[in-house]
Order: C-alpha cells, then sequence, then structure tokens
C-alpha cells in the first residue's frame, strides 16, 4: 500500500495494522457498508477497500486527517467516502455491516481535550477512554442486525470495561485478538505518571494491545414491539440462498 500523512496525521502503527488484519478477516455479506472512524491517515479504510468492500466510509474530526484518508485512496486506486465530523454524527441515521476504530485512546492530564495541535490524535481524556466510550454507547443504533464494532486499544485501560459496556448496550462482546508488545512512544513518555496513576506496573514497559468485537443480535425487538432481522438473512429474503451472513 502506498501512504502519505499529512503533518500533524498520525502515521499507521501495529495497532492499526491489526485491526485492519481482522477488518479485512470479518465475514461480511455481499454489498457490505464498511466504516471507519476516527480514521486518521485512513489506513484501514483503504485496507478495507484493497479488499474488495465497495461501500467504505472514513470519518474524523481533522480536516488535515480527512484529506489524508482521500489522498491515500487515490494513491491505491480505490474510493472511500471521507467526511469530517465528531465521532459517527456525519453518519447520523446510516447504518452498517462493519463499524472499525482505533480512537485517541491515551490518557491524558486532565478531560478537557485539546481541539487543535497533536495532542488531538492521542489525548483522551485521564481514563483514556472518553472516545472509546462514547463511540460504543452511540454505535448500536448505527450497526444492521448481525452487524459489528471492533476497536482497538490497549489493555491500560480496561478491556474489562470495554466487554462490560458493550454488553450493558446490547451487543455480544469478545476479545478477538491481544497482542504484547513494547510501550508505544507516546505511552513510554507518559510511563512515570502512568505509573503513578496506577495504569501501569512499576518499571513495566509493555502493553497488551487488544481487538474487542461487539456484535449487534441478528433479531432484536422494537419499541413498536416488532423484530428488527438482518435484511441480508435467508429469511428476510425467501430462498436466496447464499445471502445470509455465515
Amino acid at each position: 500500500m502506498r501512504l502519505v500523512t499529512l503533518p500533524g496525521v498520525f502515521s499507521p502503527i501495529s495497532d492499526s495494522r491489526m485491526l485492519a488484519r481482522l477488518a479485512v478477516a470479518e465475514a461480511l455479506p455481499p454489498g457490505a457498508r464498511v466504516l471507519d472512524v476516527c480514521t486518521g491517515s485512513g489506513y484501514v479504510a483503504v485496507t478495507a477497500a484493497l479488499a474488495g468492500i465497495r461501500e467504505v466510509t472514513a470519518i474524523d474530526v481533522s480536516r488535515r486527517a480527512q484529506l489524508t484518508a482521500r489522498v491515500n485512496a487515490c494513491l491505491n486506486g480505490v474510493r472511500i467516502r471521507a467526511l469530517r465530523g465528531d465521532l459517527l454524527e456525519p453518519v447520523a441515521g446510516e447504518r452498517f455491516d462493519l463499524i472499525v476504530s482505533n480512537p485517541p485512546y491515551v490518557p491524558a492530564d486532565s478531560d478537557k481535550l485539546p481541539r487543535r495541535g497533536k495532542a488531538r490524535a492521542w489525548a483522551a481524556g485521564l481514563d483514556g477512554r472518553v472516545f472509546l466510550d462514547r463511540l460504543i454507547d452511540a454505535a448500536p443504533e448505527h450497526l444492521t442486525p448481525g452487524g459489528r464494532l471492533l476497536v482497538v486499544h490497549s489493555s491500560l485501560i480496561g478491556d474489562d470495561a470495554t466487554l462490560e459496556r458493550m454488553r450493558d448496550r446490547g451487543l455480544e462482546a469478545e476479545i478477538v485478538a491481544e497482542e504484547t508488545s513494547p510501550l508505544g512512544p507516546l505511552m513510554t513518555e507518559r510511563a512515570g505518571e502512568l505509573e503513578a496513576r496506577g495504569l501501569l506496573e512499576p518499571g513495566v514497559r509493555e502493553e497488551d494491545v487488544v481487538v474487542v468485537r461487539g456484535r449487534r443480535p441478528v433479531a432484536t425487538v422494537l419499541d413498536d414491539g416488532h423484530r428488527d432481522r438482518d435484511p441480508h438473512a435467508p429469511h428476510a429474503q425467501g430462498l436466496r440462498l447464499g445471502a445470509g451472513r455465515p
């Protein structure tokens, strides 16, 4: 893949590559729609498009990230829809078969989020979960029945908390990948502070990076009492065998 990043836009590192591998390995229905939230360089979105997904949307709050994602799509000969906005706001009322995100997750000095500068790409509040929790809360209504949410983050901010929050929002949640690696540059910079706050064991300079999947049940009961079923499943489309999810 050819990739460029404008100043102030994060270049993809191991967590983005891990997320991209798992995203393209998901068994998706024909005509699937994929959404990459906090896209940054657009790496995961472009990877999905290169894998044959025809409807890929990428969102970032940064204008430079939005432009970078568009440029990288062009460099690789694929088309994506790149939108600018806060998390899922630009796709209000839309649903997707797969939502992926590598959100900012580095614990910061305060819950006041930066509005500009490099820190906006990584600072995620005192507990590192500001964006992650908001995304999990909003994602279920943007998933098709049977649709999935994939998020990647450091276990330092609590993988159990992610699983619990997904389940509280009606998703079937599980950890689908875990890799131990040296702390990234930003976590290493803040290691002393993380130790003082009890987020990192003294002297430890490794972290587990996890990918957590939340799956919306195939059939759910809506407020009006009707069942919201997967439109790709055979029971929703007569005898069109092969159109359902594996």
